[in-house]
Parts: structure tokens; C-alpha cells; sequence
């Protein structure tokens, strides 16, 4: 380009890009301040003029709506679930499944907080598809498990929900290698023998 010709606009966004845009911006901004982020701090984050936000939802709570359905919406989670290769090692993927699991509960949880409200529970639908998802992963490991892949799903879940909710834990905090050793051997491993009489 010569001295004298005049860079070209930047592409101007669909409504439903600069929405999708404003939901990432605001995100991060929802986990550190709840309600209380003003349009302003969304418009520096996401660069734009603070007019943008109201073109776009129409209001800050239209905003914030928006990005909590976002994080509520369970099929990107399902996606990386149904990801995890069931070939990997029975220890990777307990692995694997624990820290998309924890991340998920820790995100969700604190952004509910943030807020001060409580998102709706799983339906039954859900659950019973994320059992499903884990039956496939785990399927090539049934015969290790003292469980039935329902059961192994609960408790993968239930120890990760208690892992990634600070007041549930209540105490030092649990890295994904100890989730997953917890839940694989427990305190003390796989029995040997007969305990002493």
C-alpha cells in the first residue's frame, strides 16, 4: 500500500457476531463483578463504543441473559465429553472427565454466584445423556470397573461438583490428579485380602 492510499474500513460484524463478541467480553467481567459491571467496562473490553451494546441486546440484562444461557447450555459441554478418545488409557480419560467436568461446575458455579442466582437443575434428559456419554467412553473399560458406567458417571460427577464448589470442599483445594486418583482408588486402594480380625 502507498503513502497515499488510505487503509480500507475494518469489516463491519453481523448483529450475530458482535452479540457473540459482547457475550465473550462480558463474560470474564460477570465472574469479577456479577451485576454490578457497567457498560462501560463491557465497551472498553470489547473495544467498542458503549452505543453497541444497546444495538445489539437492547440492555445490559439482555446482555447478561444471554451470557448466562450461554454457559448454561449443555451441548458445547457434551461436545468435549463425546471428544474424550475411548481408546486413551482408563486413568487418562477419568482424567480427561474430571477436569471438563470441574471446570465446567467451577465456571458455572462461580457466575452464579457472581449474580446471586442459581441456575435450573439437569433434567432427566440431560442426565440420562450424559450417562450415555460416558458409557461410550468408558465402554472399553467395563471389566476394570466395580461399577456400572451410570454409577461410575454419578460418581465421577458428584466428586467433581464437590471439588470445584469452594464451601463444599471446605478445605485446601483438589487438583484434577487427585480427583481422579480418589476416584479410581479411593483411600486405601483395592482391597487384597480379607481385612484382620
Amino acid at each position: 500500500m502507498s503513502m497515499t492510499e488510505k487503509p480500507g474500513r475494518a469489516r463491519s460484524l453481523s448483529v450475530e457476531d458482535r452479540q457473540a463478541m459482547l457475550i465473550d467480553a462480558v463474560t470474564p467481567l460477570l465472574l469479577a463483578h456479577g451485576r454490578a459491571v457497567t457498560t462501560k467496562q463491557i465497551a472498553e473490553c470489547a473495544g467498542i463504543a458503549e452505543g453497541t451494546i444497546f444495538r445489539a441486546f437492547g440492555s445490559k440484562d439482555d446482555l447478561i441473559s444471554a451470557a448466562v444461557a450461554k454457559q448454561l447450555d449443555p451441548e458445547p459441554f457434551r461436545a468435549r465429553l463425546r471428544s474424550v478418545d475411548p481408546a486413551l488409557p482408563l486413568e487418562e480419560k477419568i482424567r480427561t472427565l474430571v477436569a471438563l467436568m470441574r471446570g465446567r461446575f467451577a465456571r458455572v458455579f462461580t457466575l452464579m454466584t457472581a449474580l446471586g442466582t442459581m441456575g435450573p437443575p439437569p433434567t432427566p434428559e440431560a442426565r440420562r445423556e450424559f450417562t450415555e456419554i460416558m458409557g461410550r467412553v468408558l465402554a472399553p473399560d467395563l471389566a476394570r470397573l466395580n461399577v456400572e458406567p451410570a454409577r461410575a458417571a454419578q460418581i465421577i460427577r458428584m466428586i467433581a461438583l464437590a471439588a470445584a464448589v469452594p464451601h463444599v470442599r471446605n478445605g485446601p483445594a483438589f487438583d484434577d490428579d487427585d480427583i481422579t486418583a480418589l476416584i479410581l482408588y479411593g483411600i486405601i486402594g483395592r482391597p487384597t485380602s480379607a481385612p484382620p480380625t
